[in-house]
């Protein structure tokens, strides 16, 4: 039986980047040598051993190839670690688009549970639009989870491990977005005492309701 085969361990984009530069320059520089003296090599150095030769070279060119795929999904991550928008990765990828390009890059994306790309293309699209219909919701119910926030942020003698939430919280209470509002209200459900069980039970209905829209969206995309 044939054992899978692990991917690659990544390469340090230092790494890659100067190995590409050393293949590019050995590139041109087969390109531009005389045909008439052609430099020897492992893979050409008996020109009358028949077809082995190429046969070799053909294997490590499928080698190298498999390879150089392996990179491009690291090099897309350390541009956009570096604050290249998906736009700005569209022209070196050669495709038209920014969604083109994220598209490119959730295929080439490993699965963890072994889906394809176009699944990972398509499980991608179902969370953000599950995420928009939670946004657009939030929205409309703006005054409401505003008050609900308000209401958390005003009590007092929380637990220790409550800051966090709560500031994180307050930043998103400032914000004039209401859709900010969701995840932080649900994460200080943990820090809410037993004399806070009203607000406790409106947070777990927040989390209810919010699940489902995204249930719902997902279910309407799948049928």
């Amino acid at each position: 039986m044939n054992e899978a085969v692990e991917p690659p361990a990544p390469v340090p984009f230092l790494a890659a980047a100067a190995a590409l530069e050393a293949i590019d320059r050995a590139l041109k520089d087969a390109q531009g040598s005389n045909a008439g003296s052609p430099r020897t090599t492992t893979a050409v150095s008996e020109p009358d051993s028949g077809p082995h030769p190429a046969l070799a070279a053909l294997l490590m060119l499928r080698e190298i190839r498999e390879q150089l795929s392996g990179w491009e999904g690291g090099l897309i991550e350390t541009a956009r670690g570096r604050g290249a928008s998906w736009a700005d990765l569209a022209g070196p990828l050669g495709v038209a688009s920014r969604q083109a390009a994220e598209r490119r890059y959730l295929r080439l994306r490993p699965g963890r549970d072994g889906s394809t790309g176009e699944e990972r293309v398509q499980a991608t699209r179902d969370t953000r639009a599950a995420e928009r219909s939670v946004n657009a919701w939030a929205r409309d119910n703006a005054a409401d989870l505003r008050r609900l926030a308000g209401q958390i942020t005003a009590l007092t003698s929380l637990p220790g491990g409550a800051e966090t939430a709560i500031g994180d919280l307050n930043l998103a209470l400032a914000d004039g977005d209401a859709a900010r509002l969701v995840r932080p209200l649900t994460d200080t459900r943990p820090h809410l005492r037993p004399e806070d069980a009203a607000l406790a039970e409106r947070l777990d209905a927040l989390t209810r309701h919010t699940d489902q829209l995204r249930q719902d969206t997902h279910d309407q995309r799948s049928t």
